[in-house]
């Protein structure tokens, strides 16, 4: 490079006016020279070899610093050749030698014999010998109290440089200050303003899908770009595992193999991860954090590594490596740029996992759609379909786009006591259910159990119908309704024989006193007893179910009704060992209705009671008034009754499954809801599992 070929040889060995004048010249040339460019690197070299020919110095370096005292750039001329990339290598002069004592010092130093002074560290450069002696001048580069730089000049015999040419040397300093502190400055909003648009295209490229592998290696070509790194790579960690997992890698010599985990603090990807704080570090083989694995990972030899966290709501979810830069070291601004576009990836990341899992959701969802064994229809609000699965076509005999024209009333009767008026009974989100008739095309109707409720689909509210085919339980419940019907006709005959017959035969053994005959009368006529509770209990049923009322209403006094009904189980009672007790006070009011359906209600909660409660267990019924209602209740010391099962024990020819206590026809407590409600009360149970039961009813007091 040819630099300041147009300035003269300065012989300064004349007189005082001369010198001055030699040196107002090389001043008005030094700064017409640095006024001719911005660019840091040329503006450092067209200082340099000024310097070096005006002072006749076979070489030099100059160190650029910012305003915290760490160099930014350099230059480094031995002879004609200029050696790039050399901050790097200065670091160490600028820490301990020559160098840095003038930078720390602001002072001007002329060295006559380097090989004689501890401030010069001998560093070997190409065509420079290493062990030589030289003379040396350095200087400080000030503009207005502010140290810039540094630059240091030799020559290869001692003693060649004099006081005038370190004032010459000085001279030149301040003259280039301002003109290296302009080119430092163009060179910083050049590298912010190339810092900003990289994070811009970054941010666009990055959010340009929602494809998480095509956001990994959009991430990656991105700081390749902003960067210019041989490779780099992307890791996520996995919480569960305490692991970081790479996921992509772009410049590996290897295949790349995403199954790789590291332990997190494990080399200076994991200590990046589990630290949160990342690092630039300039010869990774002197870091003790850094793992040789590395290298057997990548296939690369690792020199410089630049590695940072990602981040998403303020949380490290994995880091990003960049490995050896092309200029040999990384720019001041990389870690900014790391940094940066770690930010950007982290929302990026867990943008596209969340669309992935929404995906993956939407899949389940319509595989579970299609798959189900149940029609199900979706609709919107006013009830018109919007979508159909096959079991939907295939029970009603019509084609998903057929359906999809229909409204949701024209395929089965709505029970609007359930769903309310417009629907506004879902609006709640809880599932409601009711039975109803499902319509073929063909004209057949098929009993199901519809169940509905409110489902969001792409964030919009739409109403879910699943009809569950209930014709084996429709003809199981018919089949078991004519079953006990004809039982009871068969019965009910024989069974009044069997009364009037026992009771003959006690009247004519009362006579005889023979214990063990009474004894086993006594048995067969409560056993009857048992079975006509049961027939009457059918029958009650049967016209409770065809809409009769209850016909014989009068006053009944509930505390006589429940000591009957005590007695009616007392051998039952003795069997087991368990305690019963009435807890109903003596002047509470009576309640009107029929006292032999009202006996019967406790009979068998009482028998529920009696079954379920084990051996020296208690069980107790009271009632209180409660304004224009009775309440009464039958509670236990049993093992409880879970709460999915409250609802459903009311039901006809239900049971609990708990060994034994099971056994039944299920319509005990069927016949005690109805009876309930045809007197126009209420029954439900108060119980938790190990805690026992308490079922619970009302009756209309009677009016005076």
């Amino acid at each position: 490079m040819e630099i300041g070929n147009n300035i003269e040889p300065i012989e300064l060995n004349g007189g005082k006016d001369r010198t001055t004048r030699a040196s107002l010249e090389l001043i008005y040339h030094v700064s017409r020279e640095f006024a001719a460019a911005l660019d840091l690197r040329a503006v450092l070299e067209r200082v340099l070899l000024l310097s070096m020919k005006t002072v006749g110095a076979m070489s030099g370096s100059i160190i650029v610093m910012d305003d915290s005292g760490k160099p930014v750039e350099s230059a480094i001329v031995t002879g004609a050749e200029v050696h790039n990339h050399a901050t790097q290598r200065l670091r160490v002069t600028l820490e301990r030698g020559l160098a840095g004592w003038v930078a720390r010092n602001r002072r001007a130093v002329l060295v006559n014999d380097t090989s004689q002074d501890e401030r010069w560290i001998t560093r070997r450069y190409e065509a420079d010998e290493y062990n030589n002696p030289k003379s040396a001048v350095s200087a400080p580069v000030m503009v207005r109290e502010r140290l810039v730089g540094v630059m240091t000049l030799a020559h290869e015999s001692p003693g060649f440089f004099k006081e005038d040419d370190l004032d010459l040397l000085q001279a030149i300093a301040d003259q280039a200050g301002i003109a290296i502190l302009n080119a430092r400055l163009y060179a910083e909003s050049q590298r912010q303003a190339r810092v900003m648009t990289g994070l811009a295209e970054s941010a666009a490229a990055i959010t340009a899908t929602l494809n998480l592998e095509d956001v990994l290696v959009r991430i990656l070509e991105q700081i390749g770009l902003a960067m210019q790194v041989q490779a780099v790579s992307l890791a996520l960690i996995d919480t569960n595992r305490e692991e970081l997992v790479f996921r992509a890698a772009i410049g590996w010599a290897k295949q790349a193999n995403f199954t790789t985990r590291l332990a997190l603090g494990k080399s200076i990807a994991g200590w990046v991860a589990r630290e949160g704080r990342g690092v630039v570090i300039a010869d990774a083989c002197e870091d003790a954090r850094f793992d040789d694995e590395t290298n057997a990972r990548t296939g690369i030899q690792t020199k410089a590594i630049a590695c940072a966290p990602i981040r998403s709501r303020g949380q490290v979810i994995g880091v990003l490596e960049a490995l050896n830069p092309k200029e040999g070291v990384f720019d001041s601004d990389a870690m900014l740029v790391l940094t940066g576009i770690g930010s950007l990836a982290g929302t990026a990341i867990r943008h596209a996992q969340l669309f992935e899992r929404l995906q993956a959701a939407h899949q389940r969802y319509r595989e579970l759609f299609e798959d189900s064994i149940d029609p199900i229809v979706i609709t919107d609000w006013k009830g018109k379909v919007l979508e159909a699965n096959r079991q939907a076509e295939a029970a009603t005999g019509t084609s998903k786009d057929t359906l999809r024209g229909t409204t949701i009333d024209c395929l089965h009767k709505i029970d609007i006591t359930v769903v309310g008026d417009h629907f506004q009974n879902l609006n709640d989100g809880e599932t409601q259910s009711y039975e109803s008739t499902l319509k073929n095309q063909v004209g057949k109707e098929i009993p199901v159990q519809v169940y509905t409720r409110q489902v969001n689909i792409d964030d919009i509210s739409h109403l879910q119908w699943i009809f569950r085919d209930i014709t084996e339980r429709k003809n199981l419940d018919t089949l078991r309704t004519d079953l006990l019907s004809m039982i009871y006709h068969d019965l009910r005959s024989p069974l009044s024989n069997v009364v009037s017959s026992l009771d003959t035969v006690a009247s004519i053994l009362s006579e005889n006193n023979d214990p063990s005959l009474v004894s086993l009368i006594n048995i067969a006529m409560r056993s009857t007893e048992r079975i006509q509770r049961l027939t009457d209990s059918l029958l009650d049923i049967n016209r409770m179910e065809a809409g009769q009322p209850v016909g014989n209403r009068h006053p009944c006094n509930i505390l006589q009704l429940a000591e009957e009904a005590i007695e009616i189980v007392h051998p039952t009672l003795e069997n087991k060992n368990q305690e019963a007790n009435v807890a109903i006070p003596a002047g509470l009011a009576p309640v009107s209705g029929d006292a032999d359906m009202i006996r019967r209600i406790l009979t068998n909660l009482l028998d529920n009671a009696v079954k379920y409660t084990p051996q020296d267990g208690k069980i107790r019924v009271g009632a209180a008034r409660e304004s224009e209602w009775v309440r009464v209740w039958v509670e236990d010391t049993g093992p409880g009754i879970p709460k999915s099962e409250h609802e459903r024990i009311f039901e006809k020819f239900a049971r609990l499954s708990s060994g034994e206590a099971s056994k039944g026809l299920g319509l005990g407590l069927t016949y005690c809801r109805m009876a309930v409600e045809a007197h126009g009360g209420q029954i439900w149970v108060e119980s938790e599992p190990g805690a026992g039961s308490r079922f619970v009813f009302t009756l209309p007091a009677a009016t005076e």
